[in-house]
């Protein structure tokens, strides 16, 4: 495992200096003592896994059956059956949450229907919700964190807001990743493998590690490795293009039809993928009272191809023009610090995760839709915009964008807890994360002359260079107060403050000199809005030696995304602050049996548009009813959990195409979600039984008409979304059940699984109507789009267990379904369908050994 720069360096002295203390032995908690391999074997259907039961999802240690909040853990024992290693598989098995993905990385996470289908965008709206790494927030802009999954604890899916302990991309839950933590005077470990075929497609496996080894009686570490390669299933299919073919003579002259041809990037099973990386921990006891843990996480995803397919081209085909990749390298180092003020606990967590993606990616959907549209309008199609060289010859107007982003994030959390036990108990702490993203998207043309490219880089005709800085602060705090023995009363709030800045650079170039002045794009965006030394901006004081090009961002010519203040160029700022709450009652009637209400509210801080005509976006809020039940029995042989809820999203953050086709993010209308949820699961006699169901009813309250944000009757716009539309991306219904039973084979035992995933149909899109560039025309993209079609997966596994040995035979999709991830297009103007499946049926067997 290699590292590089400050968060490797972090990580190595937190690591060698926790090696060189010498504390005295402290107390453990259940989440300290992973099962051993022999007990997880033993207790195979026959008793509860603790690691499920025992949960911090309210920043203590508590029963699972006891927490009064809606909450799905899957433990150590069945993440392990279910083979679970990636994001995609574990959300299989939580009905409340649904993703909008374009391939793994790429992924923005929804939870109880709180979806526009907007959000992802790099200089966008902040998720709805959370996740979480152990005790640091690693949710990130535009693509959820896929962190590899092994040797870990659980994952905890917490619906609804959790505003008040987790803050603000925790609006709708929050999903949790606890891993295994260093287990003192233990020397243990495993090793697993496994080789797979995928229909369609090529061979793919894994080889994974853990090892836990005592340092002093005091000290423990904790490493695991890890690495994963998913075969490709996508073929890329021969289909040449032909631009300019219906262009009229431009500039007094012909203008020649250009011919671009795939066939040096066609093949078979392209969209490969492979992860690679480790994570090492220390556990020291300072003394009976104080334990320090730092952690280190290392992870590698590089993908290679095209994770969608074209509809029209048959399944699983697609016709690409470029080698595509994507690298996703990210470095995580944490510090834990836990202990006791008297019979107080206090928890200091601090981390710093330090993300890097670089990718390459074909636009050629686009230069297609573009010669179509200003074909029809009689324009020229794609000769209307100059794709020229140095010579004034036409060229093949297809793009590919190579991009970058730099995320870096570092948060800190103080928090004391008075003990648990008191009939009377408190919890509050302050919390400051700082976010920035180094933004870098270079649309480029091969051959495109530099009069005609962005100012300084030739062949480039479209650039984004931004930072993006988000900070938060809050105070948070909980208190509960039991009335007797069978109700709890809980109040708990957030002071939160936000202060989000943009700054740098996109859009065209200019040509001083002309024509054409405009370069080979739009009048509006880039140079033309750059800023002057008056604080005016140059389309409305044409003076090329008055640009301000000083103090810009390395790589740009000059800025046009910033405010002029006092002769200076700043970042443009939204800051605001507010305060979120949770009001909770809980009653017991008897052991076994809770009942609970809950009114909560969680918010997304406000942010920037790109544009300098459209205002700043304010915070949304969702505001949440809910009731739940808990009931278990038999020593939680049987547990039944669900709850009931409806909320209301108050003016959520919208995206859409506005004028001249660029995205905006305004405060749209408001929504009502409402929901029922429901897990059960049964341990006893060598069976288990896991289910889990959601039923989502989510809808606009108001009409929503484009461009002008929740203004109704849209007078000179047009209606985007009328009253009633559901919202997008998450299934009315969608439900999971596994299976699985364990049995005595000789003096060993044997297992068989079986388990579906189940979701019905969604909404590709929230809007009902778009404006084509070009014609003008208005159209409706789910006519073109369809729907994310539903789908029923069955998974099935069988195999033995040789105590220190395990071999396992399993089936994915067993019947090789073609399940949607999702569904949209390549550019706004689009018409063209493209969907995001899952994996085909993937067979293969594991191999696994315990020490």
């Amino acid at each position: 495992m290699k590292l590089h720069g400050a968060p490797a360096r972090l990580a190595l002295a937190l690591l060698a200096g926790t090696a060189l203390s010498q504390p005295a032995f402290a107390q453990s908690g259940p989440n300290d003592t992973p099962p051993t391999p022999e007990a997880q074997a033993a207790s195979d259907g026959q008793e509860a896994d603790t690691s499920e039961i025992v949960v911090t999802a309210q920043k203590r240690e508590e029963n699972l059956q006891n927490v009064p909040i809606s909450i799905q853990a899957i433990g150590t024992r069945r993440l392990d059956q279910l083979g679970i290693a990636n994001f995609e598989e574990y959300t299989k098995q939580l009905p409340s949450v649904s993703f909008q993905t374009a391939q793994p990385g790429v992924t923005v996470v929804y939870m109880r229907g709180v979806a526009t289908g907007g959000d992802g965008n790099h200089s966008g709206s902040l998720p709805s919700v959370g996740t979480y790494l152990d005790e640091q927030p690693v949710t990130t802009i535009g693509g959820t964190l896929d962190v590899h999954i092994y040797d870990v604890a659980r994952i905890e899916s917490l619906a609804g807001p959790q505003g008040t302990l987790y803050g603000a991309s925790s609006q709708a839950g929050t999903i949790r990743i606890i891993t295994n933590k260093p287990q003192l005077g233990v020397t243990s470990g495993r090793i697993d493998g496994e080789v797979n075929k995928v229909a369609h497609g090529d061979w793919g496996g894994k080889l994974e590690g853990m090892i836990n080894l005592p340092v002093t009686d005091r000290i423990a570490f904790r490493g695991v490795g890890f690495w994963q390669h998913d075969a490709g299933y996508i073929d890329n299919i021969r289909r040449p293009r032909t631009y300019y073919e219906n262009a009229a003579d431009l500039l007094g002259s012909p203008v020649p039809v250009v011919v671009a041809d795939n066939a040096p990037y066609v093949g078979k099973d392209l969209n490969k993928l492979t992860t690679y990386g480790g994570r090492a921990a220390l556990k020291v006891d300072l003394d009976d009272n104080w334990t320090v843990t730092p952690t280190v996480l290392y992870q590698n995803m590089k993908s290679d191809g095209y994770f969608g397919y074209y509809p029209d081209l048959g399944e699983l085909k697609t016709d690409r023009f470029f080698d595509e990749f994507r690298n996703d390298e990210f470095v995580q180092a944490a510090l834990t610090v836990e202990g006791k003020i008297g019979n107080w606990d206090l928890t200091y967590a601090g981390a710093y995760l330090d993300r890097k993606t670089a990718s390459l990616t074909d636009y050629t959907d686009y230069a297609d839709t573009y010669d179509d549209l200003y074909s029809e309008a009689g324009l020229g199609g794609l000769a209307y915009f100059y794709f020229q060289d140095s010579a004034g010859n036409y060229i093949d107007p297809r793009q590919r964008i190579e991009a970058s982003d730099h995320f870096k994030k570092m948060s800190q959390e103080l928090r004391i807890a008075s003990p648990s036990t008191a009939s009377t108990r408190f919890i509050a702490g302050a919390f400051f994360q700082r976010q920035s993203n180094q933004i870098f998207q270079d649309y480029i043309i091969d051959g495109l002359a530099p009069n005609l490219s962005v100012n300084g880089r030739p062949e480039t005709l479209w650039l984004t260079r931004q930072e993006r800085i988000d900070k938060d602060y809050a105070l948070f705090g909980e208190i509960s107060q039991d009335i007797g023995s069978k109700i709890t009363l809980t109040a708990g709030g957030r002071l939160f403050k936000f202060d989000n800045s943009l700054y740098g650079f996109f859009g065209f170039g200019r040509d001083f000199n002309g024509p054409p002045y405009n370069g080979a794009g739009s009048s509006r965006t880039g140079v033309a809005g750059c800023y002057t030394t008056t604080g005016q901006i140059f389309r409305d004081n044409p003076n090329p030696a008055a640009i301000i090009t000083d103090g810009r961002i390395p790589g740009t010519f000059c800025t046009n995304l910033a405010d002029f203040k006092n002769g200076k160029l700043v970042p443009k700022r939204n800051k605001g602050d507010g305060f979120t709450h949770r009001l909770n009652v809980q009653y017991k009637p008897s052991e076994g049996l809770m009942f609970y209400g809950t009114w909560s509210r969680g918010f997304r801080p406000g942010g920037i548009n790109r544009r300098a005509t459209v205002p700043p976006y304010d915070p949304d809020y969702l505001t949440n009813f809910e009731a739940g039940w808990k009931v278990s029995l038999a020593d939680n042989a049987v547990r039944w959990n669900g709850a009931v809820f409806t909320q209301k999203w108050k003016k959520f953050q919208y995206s859409f195409l506005g004028e001249n086709s660029f995205t905006e993010i305004r405060n749209g209308s408001d929504a009502r979600i409402k929901g029922i949820e429901s897990d059960i699961s049964y341990v006893g006699g060598g069976l288990t039984l896991n289910a889990a169901a959601a039923y989502t009813d989510a809808k606009t309250l108001k009409t929503i008409c484009s461009g002008v944000g929740d203004v109704a009757p849209c007078d000179a716009s047009f209606v985007s979304a009328p009253k009633g539309t559901r919202l997008p991306v998450t299934p009315r219904f969608k439900a999971s059940a596994t299976a699985r039973y364990a049995f005595p084979v000789a003096s060993y035992k044997g297992h068989v699984q079986v388990g579906v995933a189940h979701q019905s149909s969604a909404a590709a899109t929230l809007r009902q109507a778009i404006q084509l560039v070009g014609t003008g025309d208005i159209v409706n993209p789910n006519d073109y789009l369809g729907r994310i079609r539903g789908s029923t997966l069955v998974d099935f596994t069988a195999g033995l267990d040789f105590r220190k040995f395990e071999a396992e035979f399993f089936v994915n999709n067993v019947f090789d379904k073609l399940n949607d991830l999702s569904v949209g297009s390549n550019c706004g103007s689009c018409l063209r369908p493209v969907i995001t499946p899952g994996t085909p049926r993937t067979m293969g067997i594991r191999l696994g050994a315990r020490f």
